[in-house]
């Protein structure tokens, strides 16, 4: 059994995370932990952040800067939660790709090698409502999903 889990840097795709782990534990299972890096994600930031400082001219060395701390972010979530799954014994590896979020996940977890795929309810901004990715994930994904609130 391998279990796909959707990491985007938010305490609840962590949430997501600890419960794939215990499905493991018992199930003997392999975890894989998916992360998707949009650099449009970024642009949006870098503009806004240049056009509040006034700073227009600069956008491009803030966009490279916010991609830079985007990856190390994820890398950082994903690396304790790797060890979380050593510590427990888990069989776990970790892949982080860049594009579009919805169309990555989709090829990933469609492509026929998942039993489950785990993720989140809510996404980075923590909104009260089960966020848009989600929304437009949960009936296109084949494989069972498993979603943590």
């Amino acid at each position: 059994m391998r279990i796909l889990v959707l990491i985007d840097g938010s305490k609840w795709s962590q949430k997501a995370a600890l419960h794939a782990i215990a499905i493991a534990k018992r199930k003997n299972a392999k975890i894989i932990l998916f992360s998707v890096l949009d650099r449009r994600e970024a642009k949006a930031i870098a503009f806004n952040l240049s056009m509040r400082s006034d700073k227009i001219g600069e956008i491009k060395k803030f966009e490279e800067q916010i991609w830079k701390e985007m990856k190390k972010s994820v890398k950082e979530i994903m690396g304790s939660l790797l060890e979380l799954c050593h510590e427990e014994n888990v069989n776990c590896s970790m892949k982080i790709v860049e594009g579009i979020a919805k169309d990555e996940i989709l090829k990933e977890a469609n492509s026929g090698a998942y039993s489950l795929v785990v993720m989140g309810a809510y996404g980075k901004s923590g909104k009260t409502r089960i966020g848009s990715l989600l929304e437009e994930l949960a009936g296109i994904i084949k494989p069972p999903l498993l979603i943590v609130r």
